[in-house]
């Protein structure tokens, strides 16, 4: 059995989850989007936020691709999470400059977005090997996505409405 064939009921449950939550990001940012872009990190976390759920949708929507043998799987799973690595980047600077924030936590929550994307790029590289533990740690970066998509949106819509 294809290795990723084996995994096809995860990707389908979270390309609707991930999908879903970005949808969902995407309307609580609008509905105070004026207080959201004129508050930098605010609006960079939410970005980041997107761009990490959309990797995991595009993860997972590859990954159902019908005999796409394990190093596409790799090499486009690489590509995906490279984009998003940009963003947090941005996110990352951004509250290096960020005056207003709380400097207490800046380090962390500055790095925390990087992790579901080292898992990705982990993954992408582990598949590219012809390693199939590469199709789990993508699974890893998946449900991780969630949870720090999650928590940096609440975070960030929080400040918002302080």
């Amino acid at each position: 059995m294809d290795v990723l064939a084996g995994w096809s009921d995860f990707h389908v449950a979270m390309v609707g989850a991930t999908a879903a939550l970005a949808g969902l990001v995407i309307v609580a940012a609008s509905v105070n989007i004026d207080k959201v872009v004129t508050a930098g990190s605010v609006t960079a976390r939410l970005a980041a936020s997107i761009a990490t759920l959309v990797v995991a949708i595009v993860v997972s929507g590859v990954a159902l691709v019908p005999g796409l043998p394990l190093p596409w799987f790799g090499a486009l799973t690489v590509v995906a999470a490279i984009p998003a690595a940009g963003f947090q980047f941005h996110v990352a600077s951004t509250l290096a400059r960020d005056r207003q924030g709380p400097a207490r936590g800046r380090s962390l929550r500055s790095a925390i977005g990087f992790v579901p994307i080292l898992a990705y790029l982990t993954a992408g590289v582990l598949c590219l090997a012809g390693q199939s533990s590469g199709v789990g740690v993508s699974a890893a970066g998946t449900l991780t996505t969630i949870i720090v998509a999650l928590l940096m949106s609440w975070i960030a819509l929080v400040e918002v409405l302080r």
